[in-house]
């Protein structure tokens, strides 16, 4: 009997051990998997092309015209 309680100690010891280190090394995959999840969408948002032009019935900003023309170096 001492020596099955013995064994089923260890047994779950090297269980939790186990799972505890799956759980780690999952874990430390997150920040690379974000990285790359942007990554994706950046990516995609370039595939899909760019922004359509705003139609005609939207309302555009007013330009610039008050703006001075930068200066020449």
């Amino acid at each position: 009997m001492d020596d099955t309680a013995t064994n089923t100690i260890l047994a779950t010891a090297g269980v939790a051990s186990i799972l505890l280190f799956a759980l780690k090394g999952l874990l430390d995959q997150i920040p690379e998997m974000m990285d790359s999840a942007s990554r994706f969408r950046d990516a995609w948002q370039r595939f899909k092309g760019p922004e359509l032009p705003p139609r005609i019935d939207e309302e555009l900003p007013p330009p610039a015209d008050d703006e001075e023309p930068p200066i020449a170096a």
